[in-house]
């Protein structure tokens, strides 16, 4: 499984953000790819969070980015 780190900042308050890992389970799915295939998993993100937006993501391996 891939994760995806995105950092989310309010629309009315960009200096204000969030990181966000988003896991989706892909079988061999290279960060490239997950760059591309994110993008949906934020979208539904901002679906359930109208007010924040995304200003930079990266990609690797789930759990990696995970806070201990």
């Amino acid at each position: 499984m891939i994760e995806i780190l995105v950092s989310f900042c309010l629309v009315d308050n960009p200096d204000k953000c969030q990181q966000v890992a988003l896991n989706f389970a892909a079988n061999n799915v290279t960060p490239q790819q997950c760059m591309v295939l994110g993008q949906s998993e934020m979208a539904k993100w901002m679906e359930a969070h109208p007010n924040w937006r995304p200003r930079k993501w990266t990609c690797g391996p789930a759990g990696r980015y995970a806070k201990a």
